[in-house]
């Protein structure tokens, strides 16, 4: 979408955050008269006035940057390696989380659910769960359709993977398209044994509060439910995107189990 019309983003972004002009304009401070020009193409933004209207929007950094280069701009927003030496705060912010969360399970995915790293008790129970194969690169969603992967694990598996397939319907139908999200999700609901009704979005909020994954093998079942922590005020893409995904006990029996 980056290479649509900046009024056609513009308006796309409206329509995620269900903004009419006149609210746009009232939270941007900006006439209405000058949105609307700006979504039918009649006035070129100025980058200032792209990042004042991307920001009332709160559209996300690395589409803010989708929007300047669509407007004519160079993008703002830089994306670095969580190695870099500029991402050197962040990371170590990301590794105390991780071992202050032992003796429990907490993994970072990035914007795709591709699992960044993990502390010693995730890597640990997806040994446990995956053997080998939990040495190679994961990827969230794929781990959970596979019938290699978790799926076979995952005791509950209807209810966590219904919720979770809702979750990627979501990503890639909000906010600027992404052909690597709905790549992912045809990868998923492609998988045998996935029901047809999963392929139609459901937006229903879900009746319960939270929904424990229950893991069991080998005769040993255990029950998580999971806290997703994100950054605030990040100025970069990479941080902007990184989720810390905290896995907590849902029961006294998987409390008092420890990661060795």
């Amino acid at each position: 979408m980056a290479t649509a019309p900046v009024g056609q983003i513009l308006a796309h972004w409206r329509g995620v955050r269900r903004m009419s002009q006149l609210s746009l304009a009232s939270e941007a401070r900006v006439s209405p008269r000058h949105v609307s020009f700006v979504e039918s193409g009649r006035s070129r933004p100025s980058a200032a006035m792209v990042l004042t209207l991307a920001r009332a929007l709160d559209v996300p950094l690395r589409e803010r940057n989708q929007m300047l280069l669509a407007a004519g701009h160079a993008p703002v927003y830089p994306q670095a390696d969580l190695d870099s030496p500029a991402m050197a705060p962040v990371r170590a912010a990301v590794d105390r989380i991780l071992a202050h969360h032992a003796p429990f399970p907490a993994v970072v995915k990035d914007r795709h659910w591709n699992l960044v790293t993990a502390n010693e008790p995730a890597r640990a129970m997806f040994g446990w769960l995956l053997g080998e194969r939990a040495a190679e690169p994961a990827n969230v969603v794929r781990l959970m359709f596979d019938p290699e992967g978790l799926r076979p694990h995952v005791a509950n598996w209807d209810e966590v993977a219904g919720m979770l397939i809702q979750r990627v319907h979501r990503e890639a139908a909000g906010g600027t398209p992404d052909l690597d999200t709905r790549d992912l999700l045809d990868e998923a609901l492609a998988q045998p044994g996935v029901p047809r009704a999963w392929h139609t979005p459901d937006f229903v909020p879900a009746p319960t509060p939270v929904l424990p994954i229950v893991f069991a093998k080998d005769g040993l079942t255990l029950s998580y439910f999971t806290m997703v922590t994100s950054l605030g005020t990040p100025l970069d893409i990479t941080a902007q995107e990184l989720r810390i995904e905290s896995f907590y006990p849902a029961d006294e029996a998987t409390e008092r189990h420890r990661w060795s």
